[in-house]
């Protein structure tokens, strides 16, 4: 005769219940950072403005006023903005409007700093420096551990001509922070990843990756993969 399954005590309800909604209250609060901040871009244009419209007809259009439909109309405004943004990159047009806009910025001192720096970042992220891979391991914070680091410079040692490289070690789930380190290029481990692969196994805490990935360097004297 079968035993009865033993009755899961309060504790592991507890556990089964904060491991099943913790997922989806991550999501939550990711969603919701994003959308808010979308639409506090564009919300102190569209707020007076949807309201001067529903002030105009307030039987057909009183509930432009309502904070939910200002919120999609900000989040939707600021996708928008976004959209023609990434157009006008790929036009003649879009692009000298770009370059008139940042010889502006690079008028006004500390905005010069943040938007060349910010700018030159993502402008290296999209290349692939020479000498080695773009998505790197690294022995970070110590010979025992890997990070995921992007190469963002290949230099040479002062007097040995040795190369070395400069690593962003981005933290997670917010690659936005994080660390650089200057590596030997011989002591880094190369990877077949690319920075979208490299980005959705930090942000997501290395639950999205592949089933395996290389850990030590290459032995001495092999060239990095290209």
């Amino acid at each position: 005769m079968r035993k009865p399954s033993p009755r899961p005590s309060l504790r592991r309800l507890f556990i089964a219940g904060v491991l099943t909604l913790l997922p989806i209250f991550l999501t939550w609060v990711v969603l919701k950072f994003v959308f808010v901040l979308l639409s506090d871009i564009s919300r102190p244009l569209i707020g007076p403005l949807l309201a001067t419209v529903a002030e105009g007809n307030p039987q057909t259009f009183g509930w432009l006023v309502e904070p939910w439909v200002q919120t999609a109309f900000a989040v939707a405004a600021t996708l928008a903005v976004i959209l023609l943004s990434g157009v006008m990159a790929r036009v003649v047009v879009g692009q000298t409007m770009l370059k008139w806009f940042e010889r502006l910025v690079q008028r006004i001192p500390l905005a010069s700093t943040i938007y060349g720096s910010a700018r030159q970042l993502l402008d290296i992220l999209q290349t692939k420096p020479d000498g080695t891979q773009r998505v790197v391991l690294i022995d970070f914070p110590h010979t025992e551990m890997k990070s995921v680091g992007f190469v963002t410079r290949v230099m040479r040692e002062h007097g040995t001509g040795r190369e070395l490289a400069a690593v962003y070690v981005p933290t997670t789930p917010n690659p936005t922070s994080g660390y650089l380190e200057i590596v030997p290029v011989e002591k880094m481990t190369p990877t077949d990843w690319s920075v979208d692969q490299a980005m959705s196994f930090i942000i997501s805490g290395g639950a999205v990756s592949p089933e395996t990935i290389p850990f030590a360097p290459p032995p001495l004297g092999e060239k990095a993969k290209d």
